[in-house]
């Protein structure tokens, strides 16, 4: 296996202690992406190859590709190695997997997708490659031109490697657009110029040079650049041509001259771009340059023959995949090659609309707008399969959360935009008018304003009103001169500050009228109004310098001027929670912390290698600050003593704006040069914190205090009366305590004191409140709203009590019809247009129309059904066939119905509701990934709307409607299943969890929550859900009191042991658990004898008396028991190990026979464990739980990480000396046998050959399955997925020792401190094999 080749060398070493310190685990999560638009400046930036599509945005290349089981395309990787604006995109004609991109800076890369990776490289283009191509007489040979030319041929293996010019295409009189290879005669070639003339290339012939310019240009000088530019695939000759002004033409390359040009409704129409459509010969597509209309063009006709308005916003380029996605769905009904009339069944046409002569088979454009809008549309179904709008199409400078509401975000961007988000749903929710050049920094009016400040390059600051659509206010004091930052003062309204590069920070009104101007020696590049004195604000300069000003004087020198930047300062920011401390960063790296107290820097945070942009205190944590760089990376920093708690290197260029929203402080949002933005949950750096909430440990391990509080308690003495004030200030821990150096994190905000203040007013189970209302605070978007909802619901809440936003997420089905018939009823009042017609009506077939007449006459009814049924004319059959039976006529409206499944079309839904068959309508919507159309319609089965047609009802129809109304459960079961199962492997856990709360499936939500490794809240809905979910919740304490076991890597606390016990505790029959807690802890001889005791468990000394009399009664469980909480647990190695060699020699074995005892050998203390007294027994147990581990997984379905455990047990027999009653042949036969009868029930792809297991290897697999039993939880049964999983990285490329593969998600660090894995496969080898993949005998702590 690959992953042999990283870690081999370690199943060779027995000393390897010093690695247990190198443990290491990313403590930032990423949990959501806004991805990049499409760029619109390169015409060539988007390409397609069977079921992926691809954009190039200016940095990087996002690959999309079609999820088979949903039917859906998802973003599959984030391709970013230019550094410089990407300028074309091609995709190999010979090869799916490879495309090439090239980039200003004169550098063209060739892609793997399927390996993500770059496998050829060329560095010096001899020019920037504006245009590129595979060749397509060559499988291995590219070609690319700059504007000019020439046109250079880089042959990228074999023995004519390297990069030749094209002997012809050179010397061009006119810049090039564009260049085509023809995909059938050899060598040519036809280039495209800005002039709106054509260059011909053909071995062989004669060079044509700047022909077939429109007519109307010749003998001027007046451009009219080349747009488009396709060879027509039916032809040698025929080339398609489009010029921006002067319309499409049909030319031949050949005889040079113009055989059609084709004409648009309106003269104001231009066309952007074209392509062919491979499906329907003759057809081709187009996209106008102003508005987004697609239209379908037949080269028979000159006129279009089709038109759909699409967006807004013009067309950029076009792209038709050369096949249509594939659908799973499939209706396994026996077809007839002929048109035939009987007394069979009639076969009828494909439905064709209402021009046969010029009907669309299904077809899919990828489309690309000039608002950096992507989407793959469907012409057949005329619906977007895929829309991603409104994405930014260049750096992203700022970016900051709503004050009244954390679900807004807002972006400013290069691109001259605004935009709001929902990061929630993840889309843009408004966006600004645009052309305001590049804007650099923005500012949220105070409250519910509903308005942003926004900074420009060139058209100084503005205040756009988001509701209104419109810009309400503009400042100019700074005249030409750019705005690097804008600050709207949160403590006074009326103020809004800038600061410029002529050296002013001015602070003014909103209407405009100037309060200060605050000169400085050079540029001013950032500005930031202190959240605890209203009048202060401080800034950055290019002289290196920070300078603190007070508003409420008439002056205008500063108070404080902090000098140590060696290079010029760009943002600042005030502490929210440490009065008088700021930050600044600056372009030498570093970020210095000041106190504006004590006159002086008091931290120097240095790790950075590139000027520092991006600054972000906690709103909850004092000490806890974030940094964005040019190196590309984000950085946490305990500002305490200077350390740099974690380095995030997902973003694949510079980072400039980071923050979080003081409602939910543990949620960062980013943004970067590459266009995106970022979000990340921060909860892993406070695990103590939760943990404590968690236990109910007392306020003081919660709630901490900064010295700020003060003020805000002098506030409580006016609102709540001095006794309240008091008594509250009395439950303060000391000044300062939150920040002493290694204390553990506390909550110091607004926000956590609002929630403790609620609580203790009121009365009843506040419990319950608290887990709510800080799971709501410390949990990232997506979903735990809508979970504690439901968890509401499910407890009995009133309705009337529901949030308004309610509907807009998974609602539990008794509500789900009540909010969806709400919702058609106000559709109903709003006025419905639509854009377009159909494209023609069936030519009718004169002979058969007449002979069905006859029959009509002739009363013979049927006949004349199964002739219209021929002619597609179903709406004549259907409408007269209840006269030869109500049985005839549901019959052919199943047919009907089987009919546009096949064709995919939504038109099937009146037939199937019509005669009542719910199950095929589901199973529809299901095949079509429309996943929660598919539940509506079931659940309206369940509440008796859909109305089941009985032909017959021989037994009643209370019996009937009872057997119906139970299969409708159990399709509203199955499509729930389906939609939960589409949100967990898309990395939404908690959404997935909603889903099953939605039909009270307590359980299953549980058991979501836990594979996606959301234990806190996990545990928070288990308390409050109570007895249903007791066994889960249980099983999430153990596993976060595992968590607890290990020294984490940030806040280390030697109190975390007692907060594991403390969550054992809260388990019934914990004492088990309790022993590998206090087996596994280390520590003195003090510390240990504390935790017995908290764990009432016997003392040590007592322990090894117990131990020699368990051995001696021949209690061997108790006897390993026992003497692992004993001053020798070693001693319980060799007893435990041979009892389970025993067992496996014996051929009737069980996995629960052996695991209890393997589980409770796994706990013994580390340093017990690597005595060099210990070898043969570490190595055996190693070998051991390697083999348990893989048929755990097996049991468990964890298929990625079987093969693994198989291979790390096989390299451990082979490379250390052990005596154990396991083969490495029986191994690998066992291996093969599962993987052989598995790839029944999970083949590994649609178009892999199935080989069916032999006889042998069934009996194989059906001992495997006999030993290893059912397992007891199953709602745990399946991979994991955390949130985050499906979310590619730029640049943080990490290679799983397992696959070798590119880990797509989060990563997990082995201890060497190099080798690596994903994070869900780390917490699936966890849970079966608690040890370290690389055979050291660490154990993994992923939790």
């Amino acid at each position: 296996m690959a992953w042999m080749t990283y870690i081999s060398h370690w199943f060779e070493q027995d000393d390897w202690y010093e690695g247990l310190q190198r443990v290491n685990m990313s403590q930032v999560r990423q949990v959501g992406l806004l991805a990049a638009g499409c760029q619109p400046w390169n015409r060539d930036v988007c390409a397609a190859s069977g079921d992926r599509f691809a954009y190039c945005a200016t940095l990087a290349i996002y690959v999309y590709q079609l999820d088979h089981h949903y039917n859906e395309f998802k973003l599959h990787a984030i391709m970013s190695e230019h550094k410089k604006t990407i300028t074309a995109l091609s995709w190999c004609p010979h090869n799916p997997d490879l495309f090439a991109s090239g980039s200003a800076d004169n550098l063209v890369i060739i892609w793997n997708v399927a390996e993500q990776k770059v496998i050829a490289k060329l560095d010096n283009a001899k020019g920037t490659p504006a245009s590129l191509s595979w060749c397509w007489n060559a499988g291995d040979a590219l070609a690319f031109a700059s504007h000019r030319g020439p046109l250079f041929i880089w042959t990228i293996s074999g023995p004519d490697s390297g990069v030749t010019v094209h002997k012809d295409a050179h010397s061009f009189l006119s810049d090039i657009c564009m260049f085509r290879w023809h995909t059938q005669k050899k060598g040519k070639v036809a280039f495209g110029h800005i002039d709106g003339s054509l260059s011909i290339f053909q071995p062989g012939n004669k060079s044509q040079k700047h022909v077939l310019r429109p007519d109307s240009l010749e003998g001027t000088d007046e451009e009219d650049p080349v747009s488009a530019l396709e060879w027509d695939p039916l032809s040698t000759d025929y080339l398609l041509v489009a010029n921006l002004h002067h319309g499409i033409r049909l030319v031949d390359s050949e005889s040079l001259c113009c055989i059609t040009t084709f004409s648009f409704p309106s003269a104001a129409a231009s066309v952007q771009c074209l392509a062919w459509v491979p499906s329907a010969p003759g057809m081709f597509i187009t996209g106008d340059s102003q508005v987004g209309v697609l239209r379908i063009w037949n080269v028979s006709r000159t006129t279009p023959v089709d038109n759909f308005k699409l967006k807004k916003t013009g067309f950029h380029c076009l792209h038709v995949l050369n096949s249509p996605p594939r659908k799973k769905f499939s209706n396994q009904s026996p077809t007839k090659n002929h048109y035939t009339s009987s007394t069979s069944e009639a076969v009828p046409p494909p439905t064709l609309t209402q021009n046969q002569a010029f009907s669309l088979p299904p077809g899919h454009a990828v489309c690309c707008f000039l608002d950096g809008g992507v989407g793959l549309y469907d012409m057949g179904a005329k619906k977007w399969d895929f829309l991603r709008d409104l994405g930014h199409v260049e750096t992203i400078f700022d970016c900051k959360f709503k004050p009244d509401n954390p679900n807004l975000l807002a972006t400013a961007s290069f691109d001259g935009t605004i935009k709001v988000w929902d990061i929630n749903t993840l889309t843009a929710v408004y966006t600004s008018p645009g052309n305001e050049g590049v804007i650099y920094s923005l500012s949220w009016a105070p409250g519910d304003l509903n308005c942003i400040a926004g900074a420009t390059s060139r058209n100084g600051a503005f205040i756009w009103d988001i509701k209104k659509g419109k810009m309400v206010q503009r400042f100019n004091e700074h005249g030409k001169n750019g705005i690097f930052c804008i600050a709207w003062s949160h403590k006074d309204s009326k103020r809004i500050a800038t600061c410029s590069g002529d050296g002013y920070c001015i602070i003014r009104t909103i209407d405009g009228k100037i309060l200060h101007k605050y000169r400085h020696p050079a540029a001013v590049f950032g500005c930031d109004w202190s959240q605890n004195n209203k009048d202060m604000i401080a800034t950055g300069c290019e002289d290196k310098n920070v300078r603190v000003y007070y508003v409420a004087t008439s002056s205008d020198q500063p108070l404080k001027v902090f000098s140590g930047h060696t290079e010029k300062v760009f943002h600042v920011r005030w502490s929210p929670l440490r009065e008088g401390t700021l930050c600044s960063g600056s372009d030498d790296g570093s970020v210095r912390i000041w106190d504006y107290t004590q006159d002086a820097c008091i931290n120097i945070l240095s790790g950075h290698t590139a000027p520092v942009r991006g600054l972000m205190w906690n709103t909850e944590i004092p000490y806890l600050l974030i940094s964005g760089s040019w190196d590309y990376t984000i950085k946490v920093w305990d500002t305490r003593e200077g350390i740099c708690l974690d380095t995030v290197c997902d973003h694949g260029a510079d980072v400039y704006g980071l923050t979080c929203h003081p409602r939910r402080p543990f949620t960062m949002a980013s943004c970067s040069r590459d266009s995106t933005v970022r979000l990340w949950s921060l909860t892993p750096l406070i695990t103590p914190l939760q943990i404590n909430i968690l236990a109910d440990r007392s306020w003081e391990e919660i709630i901490g205090n900064t010295g700020v509080e003060t003020l805000h308690v002098l506030d409580l003495l006016s609102k709540y009366g001095l006794i309240s004030a008091l008594s509250l200030l009395g439950c303060i821990p000391s000044p300062d305590s939150a920040i002493e150096p290694g204390a553990p994190p506390l909550l110091c905000g607004k926000v956590s004191r609002d929630i403790r203040q609620e609580i203790e007013k009121l009365s009843g189970n506040l419990r319950v409140k608290k887990l709510r209302w800080f799971s709501e605070c410390l949990s990232p978007p997506g979903g735990s709203d809508n979970l504690w909802n439901l968890v509401a619901v499910i407890k009995g809440q009133d309705d009337s009590l529901l949030p308004q936003n309610y509907c807009k997420g998974i609602m539990h089905l008794k509500h789900l019809i009540k909010f969806r018939t709400s919702e058609a009823q106000e559709l109903t009042t709003v006025k419905m247009s639509k854009f377009g017609g159909g494209i023609g009506v069936p030519t009718k077939e004169e002979r058969l129309k007449e002979a069905a007449q006859i029959h009509l006459r002739l009363g013979q009814v049927q006949r004349y059904c199964e002739l219209m049924v021929e002619l597609g004319e179903w709406d004549k059959a259907l409408s007269v066939a209840p006269s030869v039976s109500v049985k005839y006529w549901k019959k052919l409206m199943q047919r009907r119905a089987d009919q546009l499944i096949q064709e995919d079309k939504d038109d099937v839904i009146p037939y199937c509701i019509a005669i009542g068959d719910v199950k095929k309508l589901v199973h529809f919507f299901m095949s079509r990934g429309q996943l929660k159309e598919a539940l509506l319609v079931a659940q309206a089965a369940c509440e008796g709307n859909m109305q089941t047609f009985h032909v017959s009802t021989p037994k009643g129809p209370s019996f009937s409607d009872d057997i119906y109304k139970e299969d409708f459960n159990e399709l509203l079961q199955e499509a729930c299943r389906e939609l939960a199962e589409w949100y967990f492997q898309d990395g939404r856990a908690v959404l997935a969890a909603c889903c099953h709360l939605a039909v009270d499936n307590i359980e299953l939500a549980m058991a979501y929550l836990i594979r996606g490794n959301e234990l806190e809240l996990a545990v928070c809905v288990g308390t409050v859900l109570g007895e249903p979910a007791a066994p889960a919740t249980h099983c999430a304490l153990e596993l976060l009191a595992r968590k607890c076991m290990m020294t984490p890597a940030c806040f280390p606390s030697v109190g975390y042991r007692d907060l594991a016990a403390d969550l054992l505790l809260m388990t019934p029959d914990s004492e088990l658990q309790l022993v590998k807690l206090c087996a596994f802890c280390p520590g003195c001889t003090e510390e240990i004898s504390d935790l017995h005791q908290k764990c009432k468990l016997p003392t040590v000394e007592e322990c090894m008396q117990l131990a020699e009399t368990a051995h001696a009664d021949g209690k061997i469980f108790e006897t390993i028991k026992y003497y692992l909480l004993s001053q020798e647990p070693e001693k319980a190695l060799p007893i435990g190990i041979d009892f389970i060699k025993e067992h496996i020699s014996s051929s009737d074995w069980t996995l629960d026979t052996i695991y209890p005892v393997l589980d409770l050998l796994s706990y013994i203390r580390t340093e017990k464990l690597v005595l060099h007294t210990c070898t043969e027994a570490r190595n055996e147990l190693l070998i051991l739980c390697g083999y348990v581990g893989a048929l755990l997984a097996i049991r468990r379905q964890y298929h990625s990480i079987v093969p693994a455990l198989y291979e790390y047990t096989s390299q451990l027999l082979k490379r250390r000396k052990v005596s154990v009653p396991l083969k490495i042949e029986h191994l690998s036969e066992e291996l093969d046998a599962w993987r052989a009868c598995t790839q029944i029930v999970n083949p590994s792809s649609e178009d892999s050959p199935y080989t069916p297991p032999s006889d042998s290897q069934r009996l194989v697999y059906a001992a495997l399955l006999k030993r290893l039993k059912e397992e007891p939880l199953r709602g745990i049964v399946g991979p994991d997925y955390v949130t985050g999983s499906n979310l590619p990285s730029h640049s943080d490329i990490h290679i799983s020792c397992l696959t070798g593969l590119k880990i797509q998600g989060p990563v997990f660090f082995l201890e060497d401190g190099k080798s690596t894995i994903s994070l869900n496969d780390a917490l699936m080898w966890a849970k079966v094999n608690p040890f370290s993949p690389l055979g050291t005998g660490i154990r993994l702590n992923p939790f």
